[in-house]
This record gives C-alpha cells, structure tokens and sequence, in this order.
C-alpha cells in the first residue's frame, strides 16, 4: 500500500505547479483542492473500462484535478481498483519512474470512497448472493436485518470490513475521505427514525475509531435526496442534527468530529441545494429561520461536492443547458455553474474518453463566476428552467 494523505503542502504544491487557473482551487480542512473532482460511477465492470477510468484519472490530474472519487460498490469494486493503479502510476511518474506522464505524490491527491452498500466483486467467482453468504452471513459479517431492503448496511462490523476491502482495492494506506453511502436513502424507510439515528451514531462511532488508527482522514455523508428534501418528507434529515451525532461520536464535541464533508446532487435540474430553504441554521444567527442545504453546511463547517453536474449527460443535449457567458460547451456551462455556487467545495463529474474529459476540463482554464454576479446568473436561469423532459 502506498503511505500517506493528502497534506496541505503536498496540494498546495499540486496547486502552485498545475496548468489550471489558480482561482480554481480552495482551502478545505487546511488542504487545497481543484473545484472540478472526477467521478468514477458509471460504466461496465470489465477490462476495457478500467482502462479508461485510469486514464480518465491520469488526464484529470494532468489538467489540474486532485480531487478523485469513487465508491466500493462502483463497477463492483472495479471502480476503485482502477483508481488505485491510476495513483500509483502518478505517484511512480512523480518519483521518476514513469514514462514521461501525468505526476502527482500521494500527499497532492485527495481520494475519497464510499461504503454501505452491499457489493459483489466482479473480479472474485460465483454471484451476488453466492458471495454474500461465503463473504458476509457465514464470516458473522453480516447478521440477519442487517441488510435493509435497498442492500444497503451500516453496522460497525460491515463498515470496518468494507474500509479494509477500499484500501486493499485502492492501495492506499490512508483513505482522505470515506463516505457513509446514501445511509438515510437505503435504510430509513425499513428502520424508521429513531432506529435510523442510532445506527448512524454507531457508524460514525466507528468511523472516528478509523480515524483515529490513521486509516481515514476525515469522514461524511454522500447522499441523493435527504439533505435536500422538503422538511416534512419521510426522507429528510437535519444536517446540524447530523453534525451533532458526530460531535457525540468524536468525544470531543462540535471542534473535534471527523465529519468534513457531505455529497449531494447539484444541476440545472436539481437546484434543491442552492434554492429550497430546507434546513435549519447550523452556525448561529439568522434568527434560527431555514436555510438552503448549502448555507447550513457553510455555517456548520462542512464542505460540499456536488455530484451529478451533467445529470449522467442528460444536461447536455441539444437545447437543454442555456447558454451564458459565451461558453460554447454545454459541459463547461453545466460545470462552471454547479462549481461556482457558494458553498460547493468541487463539481465531481464522471469521465471516461478522452474527448470527454478535454472538454469537461476546459473550466479549469477559466476561473469560477465571481459571487456577485453568481446570484443575477441563477435568477435569469431559474426564469428559463430546461426544457421539460431533461430530468429523471
């Protein structure tokens, strides 16, 4: 396994010495990272695909991008896997042993993964339910209701395992960021609340337990829908009720918790995030009235990456995306939106060709829309919405 973390130097230097403007980077927890990450969800779980993602990531890095994400559940465990070969290359070309590549030190790169859900490996023999009872139920991994009917679980035991099957896959040592996946959307429904906000104060009990081992940095919460819900739906959390769960967890109170960061969708089509005022204040004043999901990670100290910027590329066919500013990729307009909104650390998209990552990179050659005309942007575009049929 390769050693180390992201550290403020290491980014800070990835950042002085990289080809992008250097209004695209910021400080997150002392580190200085890209606004644009790349994802690494979508595709099959075979060989071509892994050598694309590599490549993708080699390329991102090349442009500027170190922030790098993924998931154990991602093509079934492929998806980190081949982010893993994609930083030892960069780090080897770093230390000049490459051939004349894209380079970047483990210490430049910020590398964040996912557990939760219940995963196969595509690379191992027999199939999901075959795998679970040999990997799981007859280890004592996993008990019986410990999976939710989304296949989702979030025992300390599961998460411990599956912490150890990412850094394996990765070959990292120590994980940035690790993520509890879509914990409300796939267990909240079968426990109910209570239940619900037990099991996720034991998991990030465990996370600090990582934590504190070095194997992770800092933990958080990627989720699709319940940041951003309206505050009557079965679905919706309180991200400062989730703040004080890990102030709880840490032992050390609202200073001390590992809970850094949260992941939630933000596009022209999802525009909950930025626009509904769904969420209590986390970080005093405004007289306790709701804020948006952005405002309340801001006062609370919690970055925010922002997924789906593209909506898996639905944003970019013909006619949907408006155009502004005189930016002719629908992509980079899809891009420069999602990351230039205050509050979002970095837009995370998914890339695979080399085509697509060109363009999608090409923000990183223009800084982020300046706040003051940020605000005047997104009301002449909530005025022209896209075009009906876009979402899904």
């Amino acid at each position: 396994m390769i050693a180390g973390r992201a550290t403020p130097d290491g980014t800070a230097a990835f950042a002085d010495a990289s080809p992008a403007d250097a209004r695209n980077y910021s400080n997150a927890r002392g580190l200085t990272v890209s606004n644009v990450g790349i994802g690494t969800y979508l595709g099959e779980a075979d060989g071509q695909t892994d050598l694309a993602v590599e490549a993708a990531v080699k390329a991102s890095v090349g442009a500027g991008v170190n922030v790098i994400d993924t998931a154990i559940n991602y093509r079934a465990q492929r998806a980190e896997r081949s982010v893993g070969r994609a930083v030892a290359a960069l780090a080897r070309e770093a230390e000049g042993g490459g051939g004349g590549g894209p380079s970047a030190p483990r210490e430049a790169l910020f590398v964040s993964t996912k557990n939760g859900y219940v995963t196969h490996d595509a690379e191992a023999p027999g199939g999901f339910w075959e795998q679970v009872k040999e990997q799981y139920t007859d280890t004592g991994i996993m008990g019986e209701g410990d999976m939710s009917s989304g296949y989702h679980c979030m025992t300390a035991r599961f998460l411990d395992d599956q912490l150890e099957r990412s850094r394996r896959n990765l070959g990292l040592e120590c994980i940035d960021l690790l993520y509890l996946h879509n914990a409300a959307e796939g267990q909240l429904r079968d426990r109910g609340r209570g239940a619900f906000m037990d099991a996720l104060a034991s998991a990030f009990e465990a996370y600090e337990r990582q934590r504190r081992a070095g194997r992770i940095a800092f933990y958080g919460m990627a989720t699709w829908e319940c940041f951003r819900a309206e505050p009557g739906s079965p679905q919706h959390l309180s991200l400062a009720d989730v703040a004080g769960i890990a102030a709880e967890a840490s032992g050390e109170g609202a200073s001390g918790h590992g809970l850094a960061f949260v992941q939630m969708p933000l596009n022209m089509h999802y525009g909950e995030a930025l626009l509904r005022r769904g969420q209590p204040q986390g970080g005093g004043g405004n007289g306790g009235a709701a804020v948006s999901a952005l405002e309340a990670a801001r006062g609370l100290g919690i970055g925010v990456f922002a997924s789906a910027p593209l909506m898996q590329g639905r944003l970019l066919a013909p006619g949907v995306m408006p155009e502004f500013l005189g930016i002719a990729s629908p992509a980079a307009r899809a891009l420069q939106l999602v990351r230039s909104a205050p509050g979002v650390t970095a837009a995370l998209v998914g890339q695979k060709s080399a085509e697509h990552a060109a363009e999608n990179l090409s923000v990183m050659g223009m800084p982020p829309i300046p706040p003051e005309e940020f605000g005047a942007l997104v009301a002449s575009l909530v005025s022209s919405p896209p075009r009906a049929g876009a979402g899904g």
